[in-house]
């Protein structure tokens, strides 16, 4: 991929991307931080070539392994409020999916770690990294419910998948004060929410919105 194709033509031009932006103050993301990251951010890389004329709608699209790219409004939301209280350090994703809001995240904290259970995936995500220079990532290829115990603790998580209970394990890996921004349900109904460790055994927890990700699941595909 060469640097035209990063900056995009057309329909993945800036230009494109600035009425995304836009589209997102719209709809209420203020964090002027996250909005130039998606501003910034050639979305159009993160999804298969037939689709890029695609790629800035506020849509999510199929990116294979039953997977979809988050919709930009979506990725937008939950890093501005994962974000809300200030920079973080460290921050778990759960679900690298694509790779796009890995990225988003890359620009705005010091260091990702980020699980995928869908091998090639990970594999797709990991050239993307590259392309890009973005070299505060660290993939692991597992069960993103379990998280990455052994880069814990984090200041920050983020699930780009759906459990049907916020697994515990994850809610172990969080720093005391740090935050979780996670959907939460079954296919029929969902809601994002957002969990601050308060201390070693207490948790706050706030619904943010109703949403649709695709399951949280176990095991992995090589």
């Amino acid at each position: 991929m060469n640097k035209l194709q990063l900056q995009g033509i057309g329909m993945t031009s800036q230009r494109t991307r600035s009425r995304l932006v836009q589209r997102l103050k719209d709809q209420g993301i203020t964090d002027p931080q996250v909005l130039e990251v998606m501003g910034n951010t050639p979305r159009h890389i993160f999804i298969d070539e037939a689709l890029s004329h695609r790629a800035y709608e506020d849509t999510a699209l199929p990116i294979g392994f039953n997977q979809t790219i988050s919709q930009p409004y979506i990725v937008a939301r939950m890093t501005e409020i994962l974000l809300a209280e200030g920079p973080l350090d460290k921050v778990l994703e759960v679900g690298t999916g694509s790779g796009y809001q890995t990225t988003v995240l890359a620009q705005l904290v010091e260091q990702v770690y980020s699980v995928e259970r869908i091998k090639p995936l990970q594999d797709k995500a990991r050239q993307r990294f590259s392309l890009l220079k973005l070299r505060n990532i660290s993939l692991k290829h597992s069960d993103g419910g379990m998280g990455w115990t052994e880069r814990g603790p984090f200041d920050g998580i983020l699930a780009t998948c759906a459990p049907e209970e916020i697994p515990a394990e994850l809610l172990l890996q969080l720093k005391i004060g740090g935050r979780l921004v996670i959907p939460v349900g079954g296919s029929r109904q969902q809601q994002l929410k957002l969990v601050i460790r308060i201390s070693e055994d207490e948790y706050e927890t706030e619904i943010l919105e109703g949403v649709k990700f695709v399951p949280l699941l176990s095991g992995t595909i090589r």
